[in-house]
């Protein structure tokens, strides 16, 4: 009833926009045909002088009993109904826009159905927009660096015509050297504005003006009302990419919002790593991917969480919400900036699984792949800044979670055992937490729970 109800409200809209008459459909008496019934008799009885094409009505009809993915995918992949337009996706319910990073194709380049034509950089990750027919570019209707929203048209396909490709950038290609001919033919002209200069000095009024033309270089310098500080020799100023003004303010903000604090403590490293030396074979040929280390860690941060409910919980206004399910955020580190996909579910997930997940949302940061969906939510951060040196630091909050888990590189050093003197793996750990929620005594005994757990990976399996 629901779609029907909902088809009976498009058609009237179409047939009211379309005709004076306000009576095309009307719901009839009891015992009559069906809303939907009504309209396949509209459909076929209709006719152009009503005002309402067929052709218009079928296809609203048709949309109307598509999968909504359907009508999704339609929308965003071939524009407004025209064939071979190829316009941006569908970027995320929290994505407004984004700057067209890179054009792959150009006019005349051939194209295949799926092939990514161009990159669109947003706040959290890079999209790909493929063509959804096989043809040649006719026309690249946006440039790069243009700032694009979902349903933006990029780029024409004549579908089908995949002919003279080879020929048409040469062709293309070859306006080009008349412009470098021109810029050449440019610079001559300064000189003669020096001989003029050079001249002007027999006359004794023109002179002094003339030689007051090195004023117009200052507004080259100052260009514009921004504020910028001149770069000197051997600076260059770039701008930053969103991914990165996203990152800038998404950290500021964590600092200006959330009362941080950070506790440390050190690990030793020796059984976890004595366990990994001894299975990481058999491991391996069994599940398929590598044993590392930090699949012991999320294991370790899982029990501690349960203990200390508050680190897993966030303020909200004036509320407290407790989250009773663990989603690990992790940090990764890409050659675009810092991305932090997240491992959901981690209390049910056991040491293969973890480490199955971390491989394919590593893959996916690096090859730039990762989506929307990966980075949403968490409940908890864990950074490993040892894969870089680092041998301590304080890691900053990610919102909206309440704190973060710094990892750092292992190092052998002399430590006391009992009465003795002697060298083990030691790693140094911080948590920063947000101190508006959680007490020093909790974060404390949290991250003293994290060693432990570590440091004895048996209580992992003990529950304990």
């Amino acid at each position: 009833m629901a779609m029907e109800r909902a088809l009976m409200r498009l058609v009237r809209a179409q047939a009211l926009r379309a005709s004076s008459s306000i009576g095309v459909l009307q719901r009839g008496p009891v015992g009559s045909a069906s809303p939907l019934q009504q309209v396949r008799e509209y459909v076929v009885s209709s006719s152009p002088s009503d005002g309402v094409s067929r052709t218009d009505l079928s296809e609203s009809f048709i949309s109307v009993r598509q999968p909504v993915w359907q009508q999704w995918i339609r929308r965003y992949a071939a524009g407004s109904g025209e064939p071979g337009v190829v316009v941006v996706p569908f970027m995320g319910e929290s994505i407004e826009d984004g700057s067209l990073a890179a054009i792959l194709k150009q006019p005349g380049d051939a194209v295949a159905v799926d092939e990514i034509i161009a990159q669109i950089e947003t706040d959290k990750v890079t999209i790909d927009v493929r063509s959804d027919v096989a043809g040649k570019i006719e026309e690249i209707l946006c440039k790069e660096g243009d700032t694009v929203k979902a349903g933006t048209q990029l780029a024409r396909v004549a579908v089908g015509e995949a002919g003279a490709t080879s020929d048409a950038p040469k062709k293309e290609a070859a306006p080009a050297p008349p412009v470098k001919e021109e810029e050449k033919s440019a610079p001559p002209l300064p000189p003669k504005t020096a001989t003029a200069s050079s001249a002007s000095p027999n006359k004794d009024a023109p002179s002094p003006p003339k030689q007051s033309s090195p004023e117009p270089a200052q507004p080259k310098s100052i260009s514009g009302t921004e504020v910028h500080m001149p770069t000197k020799g051997g600076e260059r100023r770039v701008p930053m990419t969103r991914l990165r003004k996203r990152v800038a303010t998404r950290l500021k903000d964590s600092q200006n919002t959330f009362a941080l604090l950070t506790t440390f403590n050190e690990i030793d490293m020796s059984n976890l790593m004595q366990m990994r030396t001894q299975h990481k074979d058999l491991f391996q040929e069994k599940h398929g991917v590598k044993l590392g280390f930090m699949s012991g860690f999320v294991k370790a941060a899982v029990s501690a969480l349960k203990q200390f409910p508050a680190v897993n919980a966030v303020i909200d206004g004036d509320d407290i919400i407790y989250r009773d399910y663990v989603d690990i955020s992790i940090a990764v580190g890409t050659a675009k900036g810092l991305v932090v996909p997240v491992i959901r579910g981690a209390d049910h997930l056991n040491f293969a699984q973890i480490e199955k997940t971390i491989n394919t949302l590593g893959k996916k940061a690096n090859d730039g792949s990762i989506s929307i969906d990966d980075m949403a939510g968490g409940t908890f951060t864990i950074s490993n800044g040892g894969v870089y040196g680092s041998l301590i630091s304080t890691p900053i909050i990610n919102p909206p979670q309440s704190a973060i888990l710094g990892m750092h590189s292992i190092q052998k050093r002399p430590v006391v055992a009992g009465n003795d003197i002697v060298v083990k793996p030691m790693m140094y750990v911080a948590l920063t937490y947000d101190h508006r929620l959680i007490d020093g005594r909790e974060a404390v005994l949290f991250l003293r729970a994290v060693k432990d757990n570590v440091e004895d990976p048996r209580r992992l399996l003990l529950d304990i």
